[in-house]
């Protein structure tokens, strides 16, 4: 009867869940957007009181590895990594595309002929997304991929594609047939974590907390605001 503490810092929301065994004890989202930093102590925090008020220990920590937010992830990560350390318990990582794939077909009615294909916001119009088949087993790797009218043509030619994840809604705008599906409700979250944490879990799949690191995907580029920058001095 594992007790597993779920981390999911991927996207926009923050999110913890705490599960024993399948079943979920306590669930907990920020939806504003930009609060991990804040929000993701205080519901960790939470969430290991409730454990506490049912006399339990936490068995092992699950966290949404990537790709998405480069700061979220690094936040997500860091946080998870210094409790398993704490407590000498193992380290889960579910990745965030094979997360929405598996939600989606938990929670869907899909055909067998249907494709998964998880987006993640990028900025602008590049998403992170792959492809899955309609058992969640993947056809076409992670990549980072700028939408246009062309993308997924081939896909779309002959099968109904889910697609799902914070890059669907605008990707509805740009990518027209009548075989997509543009689901924009399913956004990686923690408690829809446990499935997966728990299966990895019993399969003894876990990370090396001493060097495990968040799926990036892309380098992180630093940007200043135009509006700190310092005006030239003119010239004389």
């Amino acid at each position: 009867m594992a007790l597993i503490l779920h981390v999911e810092t991927s996207a926009r929301n923050c999110s913890v869940a705490l599960s024993q065994d399948g079943q979920l004890l306590f669930n907990k989202v920020d939806t504003a957007g930009s609060s991990h930093s804040v929000k993701l102590g205080l519901f960790v925090d939470e969430a290991m009181k409730v454990a506490e008020s049912m006399g339990k220990k936490l068995d092992a920590v699950a966290v949404s590895s990537g790709p998405g937010s480069y700061t979220g992830l690094r936040i997500g990560v860091s946080l998870v990594k210094g409790v398993c350390y704490a407590l000498g318990i193992p380290l889960i990582s579910v990745p965030t595309l094979d997360l929405l794939a598996d939600e989606v077909r938990r929670t869907r009615n899909l055909s067998s002929e249907a494709l998964i294909c998880p987006l993640v916001d990028a900025r602008r119009m590049e998403v992170y997304t792959a492809l899955y088949n309609a058992d969640c087993t993947m056809l076409h790797p992670v990549s980072a991929v700028i939408v246009d009218e062309t993308t997924f043509e081939k896909e779309l030619e002959n099968h109904l594609v889910w697609f799902i994840g914070d890059g669907a809604e605008k990707c509805s705008t740009i990518i027209c047939s009548e075989n997509a599906i543009f689901d924009g409700q399913i956004v990686p979250l923690a408690e829809s974590m446990v499935p997966m944490a728990e299966r990895l879990y019993k399969e003894q799949k876990f990370e090396d907390v001493a060097y495990f690191e968040p799926f990036y995907l892309k380098d992180f580029v630093a940007t200043v605001s135009k509006k700190l920058l310092i005006p030239a001095a003119p010239v004389k």
